[in-house]
């Protein structure tokens, strides 16, 4: 029997359809437009053990906005925030698996603050289901799931903002954009991001660990390999593996990187890639670096990203600063430079360091959010996703780089960079700082990886002539929690 897809309803095309399949053929206007439009607007928030809890208090406290349902795959957590809920005179619909959730004609915007393998995919779904969506940072897992999801949002119009906070730093961080791309500094010979955030050992275990009691462990891993638990905390430490997280750099790191690519004006991926760096200082079940240079080689000036987990020396509590930031972007021009340390504050200085300008304010982010989704136009997102898409892919490409490489001698890492403006002089630091760490970097087991240098078509978002690079920019999705590749 033939069935009118543009007539059937959203629950049951959901359900006889599927989620991992639906509106794949469908019209972007064959579902009505956001209900809350002129009323209330509904929201869902997905995953809330962690960065979920602020997406949760956003939301509740913007005007005509109600929090309608919320998602967990860990059923203590999804019972404690339906509690909570009801103790604030708010019901709420608990769900543990977002396929049932995006069935509900009770939601018009989804928020999604899952670990980062689960961003791309629980976007696209509720896309898919008529939703616009709030995703926090990295959009993605991959490069190839990010660029999807950027044409979902296209192909369905929907309104999509990326949790890069700092983007609503109009009166702060727009404005010190603004006054160094106007030339007040000369041109910018660098743009540097600088995480320096301490990331101690997660531990070492002997064989795999329980999945802790009231874990959907099948749903919680969706289009990760299902693999054994290999660490003390199934919790936040997913960030460490490459099956689930992207390091300090997807983490935290994305936050500046954005910042810094915004600086440079650049909207496309960068041409060149290289890396240096290592999981150093502790051996632990963590894969990702601890410790990372990365070059991005833009034509305009290189963006070059530091990563540092480890403190400004051995027994201290204090991390290294750079120009005033320790978790920042530095923007090194001719004839001086910005320092942005925060998500709403940059101040610039001269040549000799004194200072010469300030800025500092910044709107709510969830609420330039639902500004634009009653609006219905995405040029007014300070996110959109697009600018997430790119920000997170910058991060992939460097951990691409990085995962390919080998460890070598500090003689020829020296060399292999002597080229690349600013990157032989950040590893000089580096290493400084390794040994102000007790690692030595000429020893076996603790030397750095130099990763692969790797060139791109920022077009096609494609490495040239690195099979095994482009294999690296998506994963090998597990059914049925499978990114489409039809739009």
């Amino acid at each position: 029997m033939k069935m009118n897809m543009q007539k059937q309803n959203r629950r049951n095309f959901l359900k006889t359809a599927g989620v991992a399949a639906a509106a794949v053929s469908l019209s972007a206007r064959a579902w009505a437009q956001v209900a809350g439009a002129n009323g209330d607007i509904r929201v869902a928030v997905v995953g809330f053990k962690g960065r979920g809890a602020d997406h949760i208090k956003g939301f509740s406290g913007i005007k005509g906005v109600r929090i309608t349902a919320l998602c967990d795959c860990d059923e203590e957590v999804l019972r404690g925030g339906v509690e909570r809920m009801k103790k604030q005179g708010v019901e709420v619909k608990g769900y543990r698996d977002i396929r049932k959730l995006l069935e509900s004609s009770e939601v018009d915007v989804v928020s999604i603050a899952t670990p980062n393998h689960w961003h791309s995919l629980g976007a696209i779904w509720a896309i898919q289901a008529g939703k616009d969506v709030y995703v926090e940072k990295p959009v993605s897992h991959n490069v190839w799931e990010g660029r999807q999801l950027v044409n979902f949002a296209r192909k369905y119009n929907k309104i999509v903002q990326c949790g890069t906070q700092s983007r609503s730093s109009l009166a702060g961080i727009k404005a010190a954009v603004e006054w160094v791309r106007e030339g007040n500094l000369g041109k910018i010979l660098v743009a540097r991001g600088i995480c320096y955030k301490p990331r101690g050992s997660i531990g070492k275990v002997d064989g795999p660990q329980p999945i802790p009691p009231g874990v959907d462990y099948d749903l919680w891993c969706g289009p990760a390999l299902k693999l054994p638990l290999m660490r003390k905390r199934l919790h936040y430490d997913w960030h460490w593996v490459w099956n689930t997280g992207n390091g300090d750099l997807g983490n935290q790191g994305i936050h500046e990187m954005d910042v810094a690519r915004w600086f440079l004006g650049e909207m496309e991926l960068a041409p060149y890639v290289l890396t240096a760096g290592g999981r150093l200082g502790y051996v632990d079940d963590g894969e990702t670096p601890n410790t990372l240079i990365s070059f991005q080689g833009y034509a305009r000036a290189p963006l070059i990203f530091e990563v540092r987990g480890l403190p400004s020396k051995a027994g201290d509590k204090n991390m290294d600063k750079y120009k005033g930031a320790t978790i920042g972007i530095v923007i090194e021009c001719e004839n001086g430079h910005v320092t942005v340390p925060s998500y709403s504050s940059a101040t610039a200085y001269d040549k000799d360091g004194k200072e010469i300008k300030k800025w500092s304010g910044a709107e709510d982010h969830y609420a330039n959010f639902i500004k634009a989704v009653r609006s219905r136009k995405k040029e007014e997102l300070n996110a959109e996703i697009l600018e997430g898409h790119l920000s997170s892919a910058l991060c992939h490409t460097s951990n691409i780089s990085y995962r390919l490489g080998a460890q070598k001698p500090p003689e020829e890492i020296k060399e292999a960079l002597k080229n690349d403006r600013g990157m032989s002089e950040a590893f000089e630091r580096m290493a400084e700082h390794l040994a102000a760490n007790n690692v030595d970097i000429k020893a076996k087991g603790s030397m750095v990886t130099l990763g692969v240098p790797l060139k791109m078509d920022p077009k096609t978002e494609r490495f040239l002539n690195n099979t095994a690079a482009n294999e690296m920019l998506t994963r090998p999705y597990r059914a049925p929690f499978v990114v489409p590749e039809k739009v």
